[in-house]
């Protein structure tokens, strides 16, 4: 989850996302990205996060990016992110 408002730390985000990405226990395995504080008005949505996280430059693995408000409880719903529903 990184804070979509914060401008100033997005570098810092992807250094950090991406240093996390190069550890070989880490190899493949699926990323979900949430960028929090949509409700704010300087927040960067999911093609702005796409772009400054470097996310399509990441292919050795499937990658979601998300625009959400935990605040405002907007777009964090299951059904929104596509986990399946286990009362099946």
């Amino acid at each position: 989850m990184v804070d979509a408002a914060d401008r100033e730390k997005m570098e810092a985000s992807r250094n950090e996302l991406h240093n996390l990405l190069d550890k070989p226990q880490l190899q493949g395995i699926p990323i979900l990205v949430l960028g929090n504080k949509r409700d704010l008005p300087n927040a960067l949505d999911e093609k702005q996060l796409i772009e400054k996280l470097n996310l399509s430059g990441i292919q050795d693995r499937e990658i979601c990016c998300y625009s959400v408000s935990c605040k405002e409880q907007d777009n964090i719903g299951k059904e929104q992110i596509g986990v399946p529903d286990d009362s099946t």
